[in-house]
């Protein structure tokens, strides 16, 4: 029954997490027994256990509890056969939404080598725009995972090709993570490339991109200012920030604090 499955996925992440806490007791156990059960229901014929096998990838992955050999040989080979071509398109959508959230829990090099040649491939899809919708909305997480080299090398040509998608929805994804991808590249690249594009996006025939463009426009700026100077940095939930000068840190003032996120105080930061 389905519903077993799906009840069997929930308990497996607090199963895996007691196991790791008795390691010397159960060295092997959690390889064995559970990783095969989360690979194969990654491929279950039912949606809803399909679905709590993904819920319980992540939370592993979160926690730190699948070993890298695991992950290269086990879960990536499957995500990969889910994300080909000619896969199913209900598996196809699951797949690219699953790999891009996990590559922020993966090393560098796995991401590099192993999910960045499919992602490519994906944000290139005819056939769904469902797929390139997902890949543009989680483009600056996969520029941050890879970073700089690999961003200007292989995934800049492809945000380019989102940038101009005939899907307005696919733009103004584009022009809601514009800020974040910009983070992750070069002064140069950002001068020469990356304005240019965003006055297109600015410009865009479609007001909701234009809409989400304008938002952007004051982090985008402030990914030009040198953050040993101007003290922007960015927070754990991906927004960019101002860090309070020393001056600030030491008055005895009652003043609100200058650690605002950009998103609101653009006008200050510019």
């Amino acid at each position: 029954e389905p519903t077993v499955r799906t009840e069997l996925m929930e308990q497996i992440p607090p199963i895996a997490i007691f196991l790791q806490e008795s390691r010397p007791k159960f060295p092997t156990a959690f390889f064995e027994y559970l990783m095969p059960i989360v690979v194969r229901y990654l491929t279950d014929v039912n949606n809803q256990v399909r679905k709590a096998g993904q819920e319980a990838l992540l939370i592993l992955l979160e926690q730190d509890l699948i070993a890298q050999s695991d992950i290269e040989n086990k879960v990536c080979p499957i995500l990969l056969d889910l994300s080909a071509p000619d896969s199913d398109d209900e598996y196809k959508v699951e797949a690219v939404n699953i790999i891009c959230k996990m590559a922020s829990m993966l090393n560098r090099t796995t991401v590099e080598h192993m999910l960045l040649p499919r992602f490519c491939e994906l944000c290139s899809d005819g056939k769904l725009f469902q797929v390139r919708k997902i890949c543009a909305a989680n483009f600056g997480d996969i520029c941050n995972a890879v970073g700089q080299e690999a961003t200007e090398r292989l995934l800049i040509p492809k945000f380019f090709e989102l940038c101009s998608d005939s899907v307005w929805g696919m733009r103004k994804a584009c022009a809601e993570c514009f800020m974040a991808v910009s983070y992750t590249t070069s002064p140069e690249v950002r001068r020469s490339k990356l304005s240019p594009l965003f006055i297109s996006l600015i410009s865009d025939t479609c007001r909701w991109v234009r809409q989400a463009a304008f938002q952007s426009l004051g982090p985008f700026i402030s990914t030009f200012a040198n953050p040993s100077s101007a003290g922007l940095y960015i927070r754990e939930d991906g927004t960019l920030s101002i860090r309070p000068s020393m001056q600030d840190v030491n008055s005895n003032s009652c003043q609100p604090s200058n650690n605002v996120t950009l998103m609101t105080s653009s006008t200050n930061a510019m």
